[in-house]
């Protein structure tokens, strides 16, 4: 069995829960978001959070 932090991840919605749980799984593996709209992947790109929410905020900035 590998370690876990070799471990990559990838989650779909990046909405609520989606963006919540890629926070924090990202602080220890590497993470890939996946979404349909295009716009919320710009955001994410560009180190928005698509969604308000102080912790994902402060963790993209």
């Amino acid at each position: 069995m590998r370690p876990y932090k070799d471990i990559k991840i990838a989650v779909a919605g990046t909405g609520y829960v989606g963006m919540s749980i890629a926070t924090l799984l990202a602080q220890h593996h590497q993470v890939t978001a996946v979404h349909v709209i295009p716009e919320k992947v710009n955001q994410i790109n560009n180190k928005i959070s698509p969604i308000q929410y102080e912790y994902i905020e402060k963790y993209l900035a």
